[in-house]
């Protein structure tokens, strides 16, 4: 059973490097208590009590006090450089007056634009254009002091008046600043950075502590040390003084932050691109805030209103959305995954794009009409879970697809893939998602598919190149009129196998020619899906490729192979290889019965034309298999013998 320390004094109690997961501290004093690299995990410190114990306190105000006499001892010694300038006696007093009000000047002025370190770096620049300018009038000035010595009683009076108005004003201005750090200005974090650091020494200490799920509501916390504290979901609404807690390496490092966690409300304001990974922000008012680009990576929104928040871009990995309010969120490239949880979510409609499209109002609402039933929006997002989306900007070749396809489900043998959908996007682009298990590595599912899809890619034009002697632009625009819908239905009419095809197709004005944006839903294919469907017999082939090459002249040395003997051999090895589907079998000895047919006429130049397209398509054919294929050892053999036989060079 946890322990239960609710209610007790544990200031100064050390429980460095303990296990106290579920352990309750509630309303305890643990003023100055050491929590160093414990494990608090669903502790419970709310209505605690964190800081510094009274001694501390009181050596930390002693110090601050010597440090404030420290500061108005420097502001008095601004005021007494300043007032040289009334020292009309002495011209190097005058000068030095002068110097140091203007470096002065100078420092206050960058100070305030652009931070203190900013200020510091041009003191000294200051200084020496002030030094350099003043000494250059000195002989003039000499006269001016000369004229002046007149007034010089009044002018020591006015004097006296300047030196306590300038230390005051500067007393001011460091004022000023520190305010100004403290209130999170950027320009000067590392002042506030400082001082947190400094007040927090002796303070309650959670440094390095793992407080997942841990809860300090209502607690104070001010000088509490979190520094690289495991913060994920721990609950810190309506806490106090977290503002002034040392908070290094943490999400609490922005005060904007901090203001969220703790009152719960973020309706309306922008935290785009802030760091919010494993913020507990359970209940919190969200409404249409801006959470563009954020990191909420294990945090958890249970219960809070996200309506009308934007939610594009955001990483929602492992993010717990249970019973969220969500009507009219915009979930525009938002990353979602299995471990993400939408149960119960409350959602009338979403929109998937930020903006809307070119000349219109269209966001991209859904549903496109009427509003979600009852778990229909989490339906339609567990179905995006368990899906790798493959993305096709330049169009899409089938055939390579296929065969990418098929070795990838090969080399992830104990995960089931099934295409759900194609979509073609317009311009090119063509989204195919494929269905994977629960638990599945999607993300070494579409790195696999990839690389195999573009080894397939290079094979496949390899044999367009030479059959239609094409060039890159011309297989581009073959890929893309593959995406188009009505090629796509060709390629699933003509499938030798039954294949289901759900009428899915999204319920939008079928009128408007300008949508571009058709959706086929297909059910579970599998590893039976084939490119073309054609019902391909080798036998009729071989049969005729062997009768062809049976019509070349034999070789007159037994000892030697000719023509004939080279493409019995070559038309042999790809009868016999095993990697090679069907269709490319086909085809394979489609090019030998061609470089047979070459072999009658070697001479003509046709004839010879046709032969080196023959061997260009064969070479493409065996470039997709491995290279310690026996048929590809025996054609990097033969191929050139051929080609010398039928002078191709």
């Amino acid at each position: 059973m946890p322990p239960d320390y609710s209610g007790q004094n544990l200031r100064g109690r050390s429980f460095k490097g303990q296990n106290l997961t579920g352990a309750n501290f509630s309303k305890a004093d643990i003023r100055g208590a050491n929590f160093t690299n414990a494990i608090l995990k669903d502790a419970d410190f709310t209505g605690g009590k964190a800081g510094l114990q009274r001694r501390w306190t009181i050596g930390l105000l002693i110090a601050s006090w010597l440090l404030s006499g420290i500061s108005g001892f420097s502001s008095i010694l601004v005021g007494v450089l300043v007032t040289y300038i009334f020292d009309t006696k002495s011209t190097q007093n005058v000068i030095i007056g002068i110097v140091s009000l203007i470096v002065i000047l100078v420092f206050c002025i960058i100070t305030i634009r652009k931070g203190l370190i900013a200020g510091l770096g041009a003191f000294a620049g200051a200084f020496a254009v002030a030094g350099a300018g003043a000494g250059a009038g000195a002989v003039a000035f000499a006269v001016a002091v000369a004229v002046a010595g007149a007034v010089a009683g009044a002018v020591a009076v006015a004097g006296g008046a300047f030196a306590f108005a300038v230390a005051g004003a500067f007393t001011l201005f460091s004022a000023y600043i520190s305010w100004r750090s403290l209130a999170g200005d950027e320009k000067d974090a590392w002042i506030r950075s400082f001082a947190l650091a400094f007040a927090a020494t002796g303070g309650t200490s959670f440094r390095n502590a793992d407080l997942t799920d841990a809860d300090f509501t209502g607690a104070i916390l001010k000088n509490t040390d979190f520094r690289k504290a495991n913060l994920t979901r721990t609950r810190f609404y309506e806490a106090k003084k977290l503002d002034f807690a040392r908070v290094d390496d943490t999400i609490l490092t922005k005060l904007a932050v901090i203001k969220l966690l703790v009152t719960g409300n973020g309706r309306g304001k922008s935290y785009a691109r802030a760091n919010l990974k494993g913020a507990n922000l359970i209940g919190a008012d969200l409404k249409e805030a801006n959470l563009k680009d954020v990191d909420i990576t294990e945090a958890t929104f249970q219960g809070a209103c996200l309506e009308q928040a934007n939610l594009t871009l955001a990483q929602a990995v492992s993010t717990n959305f249970t019973s969220a309010q969500m009507t009219g969120a915009c979930v525009e490239a938002w990353n979602i995954e299995s471990t993400t949880n939408l149960d119960n979510v409350d959602c009338r409609f979403i929109y998937l794009l930020e903006h809307p499209k070119p000349e219109t109002d269209d966001r991209e609402r859904r549903p496109n009409s009427g509003e979600f039933q009852p778990r229909e929006f989490t339906k339609l997002f567990e179905e995006v879970l368990n899906t790798v989306d493959l993305i096709f900007r330049d169009g899409i070749d089938w055939k390579a697809f296929v065969n990418a396809f098929q070795t990838v489900q090969n080399q992830n043998a104990d995960t089931e893939l099934a295409l759900q959908s194609i979509e073609n996007k317009g311009d090119g682009v063509v989204v195919v998602k494929v269905g994977v298990p629960d638990g599945a590595d999607k993300e070494k599912i579409h790195s696999d598919f990839t690389q195999n899809y573009q080894l397939a890619l290079q094979a496949v034009e390899e044999k367009y190149k030479a059959q239609l002697q094409a060039k890159d632009e011309q297989i581009v625009v073959y890929r893309q009129q593959s995406g188009e819908m009505t090629e796509i239905v060709k390629l699933l009419a003509s499938k030798p196998i039954n294949v289901q095809v759900d009428n899915k197709v999204e319920n939008k004005n079928m009128t408007n020619s300008n949508d571009a944006s058709r959706k086929i839903e297909i059910g579970s294919v599998g590893r039976d899906f084939n490119a073309s469907g054609q019902a391909l017999n080798l036998g009729d082939i071989s049969g005729t490729v062997t009768n062809t090459i049976n019509e070349l002249p034999a070789s007159p040395e037994p000892d030697k192979p000719g023509i004939k003997e080279l493409l019995t051999q070559l038309q042999a090895a790809i009868e016999a290889d095993t990697n090679l589907s069907k269709e490319d079998k086909a085809e394979a000895l489609e090019q030998v019965k061609a470089l047979a047919e070459a072999g009658k006429s070697p001479q003509e130049g046709a004839i010879q034309k046709a032969a080196k397209t023959a061997i260009k398509i064969l070479k493409g054919t065996i470039s997709s298999l491995p290279s310690a294929t026996k048929l590809v050892e025996q054609c990097s053999n033969l191929l050139p013998l051929i080609s010398t036989f039928l002078g191709l060079g």
